[in-house]
């Protein structure tokens, strides 16, 4: 009995640390929305919209990838 709560818990642990992939996701959309809508209005400021965005798009994935490995630790060590 006591192994199966444990068990559970780990799952909703598991779930709970990925709700941190959320931020990642919302992150990625804005910077690409962000940096669409500043390509469009200025054609000439590509090259720097699209490094700036690739780098935030970089920062917010590594979030989203840090959760996913606490989740496997939680699943798989614990």
């Amino acid at each position: 009995m006591t192994g199966d709560i444990v068990e559970a818990a780990k799952f909703i642990g598991a779930g709970l640390s990925m709700i941190g992939a959320l931020g990642g996701g919302v992150g990625i959309g804005l910077s690409v929305q962000g940096a669409l809508e500043g390509m469009a209005r200025n054609p000439d400021a590509y090259g720097t919209l699209l490094t700036n965005m690739i780098l935030g798009i970089a920062f917010s994935e590594a979030i989203a990838i840090y959760c996913l490995v606490i989740a496997f630790l939680m699943l798989f060590v614990l």
